[in-house]
């Protein structure tokens, strides 16, 4: 390969008009002569004096993300020549597909060189090195572009994240048998996959920062597959997991509905079993279905007797034109595919039913404390990317001739930001710590009370992290696109909430939110609003307090 061509600015400031226009950025070379009509901001702003024929990086990240550089590559035709007395600003440092980030507290400190974990094993870093680049290679740039447009994710890139050897679906649903026998990235065993690992897929999948379209990516599938990993029979098992996993089938879980929202005990859809005993018919309507739109399964909440709820896999396939369903608008993008879904005599093989006739709430229930562990992994590290964006903005921005963080006022919120995510990480890691030496059964009992504490913590520190950034990065943190657009994101969605799932007081609580209704990854409401999460939260202490200590 030749190598690249070096240019003096002397040489760049000779091609300073429209035809004939050269920029510097980062101390790389660009050609934009012939994409000067194309700029979105026309080509008045490139052929400017102080743009054209200049060193323009200041000002270039001023306005756009990294990204736009990647992005527009096959213009740069090469470096600046710099020499080695040159007292110039050094260039900003651009992130690499799967490198750490070198900005402070940017990475949880068990990712950080100097810093030592008891958690972590060299198969979780094998792990987070394989799922950072993944990532940051195949999936950065769609997601981006995607949660603008609101397309679902590719079938193309689904059904590379379920090939054999990255396995990610099957990652997503956590610790278990379908996992056995697998080589997972990294060199990982399926075996070894412990809720560390599962932490990490989870963990480097926010950093995309991407929050409807990574809904989209197989959101419905994390919380509508575990019925049949827990309840199905193995004829359905071998029916249904294959091609979910491998990408080819998406599943939803659908109880929320227009006028009952989640309330399981208003729930109108109803099946009847028909006179020959084989199938259930079931009409209704479900509403705010995450996927729903594009879903090939739905994991469905029935009625089927005056006080009796069914949890039943309704297919389209079974039963053609039985199921329809229509997109639904929402504060977030339509990447996620939510959804109205309607059901019109669907016929239901008896054997679809989950966990059998009546027993729908405890098959609903038993997947909450780990859903609600999968939300605060989530929570956790989208706060820390934000905090990233904003620290790195702090830097580079000036405001009465001064960068935003040589502001005291700046570096106080910061601060605050700093020491919440490191406080909720650290709290999220000791959690995950006594889930690797619990039973599910144990968990269910033991942890609720804390993982409710747990999400109720981080839930507001992100609420309190979101309007610090926006602060700070003032009108680019609320505008679509941009240097801004991940901090815009975030504020957007974070509170998107749902209408909360209402469970008699006998299960412990009265209102336990599901996350079907949109599935937000940072959302304050999503999986038990932070009220009732914070009383189930101490009445799960109470429980535990002996009569006598006075």
């Amino acid at each position: 390969m030749a190598p690249a061509k070096r240019y003096t600015l002397e040489q760049v400031a000779a091609h300073n008009k429209e035809g004939d226009l050269w920029i510097v950025v980062n101390n790389d070379v660009y050609d934009l002569s012939r994409f000067a009509d194309l700029h979105p901001g026309g080509a008045g702003v490139l052929v400017a004096p102080d743009i054209a024929g200049t060193d323009c990086t200041a000002a270039f990240f001023s306005l756009h993300r990294s990204d736009v550089l990647a992005k527009y590559a096959g213009l740069k035709i090469g470096h600046l020549d710099v020499g080695p007395a040159d007292d110039r600003q050094p260039p900003y440092l651009v992130p690499a597909p799967g490198a750490l980030s070198p900005a402070p507290h940017a990475e949880p400190d068990w990712l950080v060189p100097s810093f030592r974990s008891p958690y972590y094993a060299p198969s979780h870093h094998a792990l987070q090195q394989a799922m950072r680049h993944f990532f940051d290679s195949e999936v950065r740039a769609e997601a981006r572009a995607h949660e603008l447009s609101g397309e679902r994710p590719t079938q193309k890139l689904v059904e590379l994240m379920g090939r054999p050897e990255w396995a990610i679906h099957q990652m997503r649903m956590g610790p278990g048998r379908h996992l056995h026998g697998l080589t997972l990235p990294g060199g990982v065993r399926g075996e070894d996959f412990d809720y560390f690992h599962e932490l990490v897929v989870i963990q480097e999948m926010c950093r995309v920062g991407a929050p409807g379209y990574m809904a989209g990516l197989q959101a419905g599938m994390v919380i509508g597959l575990p019925p049949v990993l827990n309840f199905g029979d193995d004829k359905l098992k071998a029916r249904i997991l294959p091609d979910v996993f491998a990408g080819k089938k998406f599943i939803s879980l659908a109880i929320s509905e227009p006028h009952a929202g989640s309330d399981v005990q208003g729930i109108t859809t109803t099946g009847t079993l028909s006179p020959d005993g084989k199938h259930w018919i079931v009409s209704g309507m479900k509403k705010w279905i995450t996927n729903g739109h594009f879903s090939d399964h739905f994991m469905t909440a029935v009625r089927t007797g005056p006080r009796s709820l069914t949890m039943m896999l309704i297919s389209r396939a079974d039963d053609e034109g039985a199921v329809d369903t229509r997109k639904i608008k929402t504060s977030y993008s339509a990447a996620a595919g939510t959804a109205y879904v309607f059901l019109e005599k669907a016929k239901v093989p008896v054997e679809n039913v989950m966990g059998g006739e009546g027993n729908g709430l405890k098959v609903i229930l038993s997947n909450f404390n780990h859903e609600r562990w999968v939300i605060c992994c989530r929570i956790a590290r989208y706060s820390r990317l934000m905090y990233e964006e904003t620290w790195k903005w702090a830097h580079l921005r000036k405001s009465q001739g001064k960068r935003l963080i040589d502001h005291p006022v700046v570096r106080a919120k910061l601060a605050k930001m700093i020491y919440k995510i490191d406080m909720g990480q650290a709290w999220l890691e000791n959690i995950t710590y006594q889930m690797t030496h619990m039973s599910y059964a144990e968990q269910s009992t033991t942890l609720a009370g804390p993982m409710a504490l747990l999400k109720t913590f981080l839930s507001r520190a992100g609420a309190e992290i979101s309007s610090d950034c926006v602060q700070i990065w003032g009108g680019r943190g609320l505008t679509q696109g941009g240097m801004g657009a991940l901090v815009e994101q975030f504020q957007r969605t974070y509170k998107v909430s749902d209408s909360g799932l209402a469970v008699p007081r006998g299960f412990g609580t009265v209102v336990l939110t599901r996350p079907d209704t949109f599935a937000l990854q940072f959302d304050s409401i999503l999986g038990g609003s932070e009220e009732v999460l914070a009383d189930l939260g101490v009445r799960q202490a109470m429980k535990r307090m002996p009569q006598a200590v006075l």
